[in-house]
């Protein structure tokens, strides 16, 4: 049943408890004996089937030896906010590295992915990265900008783990026209989309100007799916202020059928990637 469903919150404590008490060297039995418990219910807490205690995660915090009052502060706030269904998380509250919305990546099945502006994270190159980031109003020095480049270069080598995600991801014609980073920076770009098209685990299809109105209008968004077939799946819409995590089934569903909406429309991926290799000799000859 849905309602039995662990939140996004909850797996994230689970795995963040279980990530803690092995660093720490300790067992799940250790655990157990420290709270003044069954074994069981730590494998229920590990695996996000149980809720813990403020009390019992204090003590078991202390027992794995985190001592950081900020990392202590966000599992407190996590275990608090457990049975929530969705939150907005917001860029001046978040770490820079977006630390939510990187763990779910790493730890998805399925990635599916649609951007209607830009080139997805996962399939772009340094140079195009800092162009986007760049261009934001926002404060963001040197060497914040250089810092999110490099976390963005660095999720993208979950594609050569040895059980990378399927990672499916739908761009529009537009996103492959407009010249981020200027002309040389959008060639290596292109190039970077026709040799990462090649990948086994990665589809990549475009959405040519020609078809019109599509489902896609509204924005763009990734939507994660999990090996664990009791974890719900997960849509993520980045906003101006943050980013927006909806994971009920009737979401899910409803993202689910606009992706597959948009991936009827859209070339097939031999046909896209003639298109890519079109756009890029098209600016060459600029």
């Amino acid at each position: 049943m849905a309602g039995t469903r662990p939140t996004v919150r909850r797996r994230r404590l689970a795995a963040k408890l279980v990530e803690f008490r092995e660093r720490a060297e300790k067992t799940p039995q250790d655990a157990a004996e420290r709270i003044g418990c069954h074994r069981t219910k730590i494998n229920k807490i590990e695996n996000a089937r149980l809720g813990i205690s403020l009390g019992e995660l204090r003590d078991l915090l202390r027992f794995y030896g985190v001592d950081d009052p900020d990392v202590v502060e966000d599992m407190i706030s996590l275990a608090q906010r457990s049975r929530e269904a969705g939150w907005v998380q917001r860029v001046g509250l978040a770490r820079p590295s977006f630390t939510d919305f990187i763990d779910y990546e790493q730890t998805a099945g399925y990635i599916r992915s649609y951007e209607s502006n830009l080139i997805a994270g996962l399939l772009q190159t340094a140079d195009y990265a800092r162009a986007v980031l760049s261009a934001s109003p926002s404060t963001l020095g040197h060497e914040e900008v250089e810092a999110l480049v490099e976390s963005r270069i660095k999720r993208q080598e979950l594609l050569e783990r040895t059980d990378p995600p399927r990672l499916c991801v739908i761009e529009t014609e537009a996103a492959l026209r407009l010249q981020v980073g200027g002309r040389e920076a959008m060639l290596r770009q292109l190039a970077h989309l026709e040799a990462v098209a090649g990948h086994p685990s990665v589809e990549l299809q475009v959405i040519p100007d020609r078809a019109g109105a599509h489902a896609g209008l509204h924005g763009s968004f990734v939507l994660f799916s999990f090996p664990n077939p009791t974890y719900s799946d997960v849509v993520c819409v980045e906003h101006r202020t943050g980013t927006l995590y909806m994971e009920t089934p009737e979401e899910a569903a409803e993202y689910t059928l606009i992706f597959d909406s948009l991936r009827s429309i859209a070339l097939s991926p031999g046909d896209s990637l003639e298109l890519i290799a079109q756009v890029r000799q098209d600016l060459e000859d600029q």
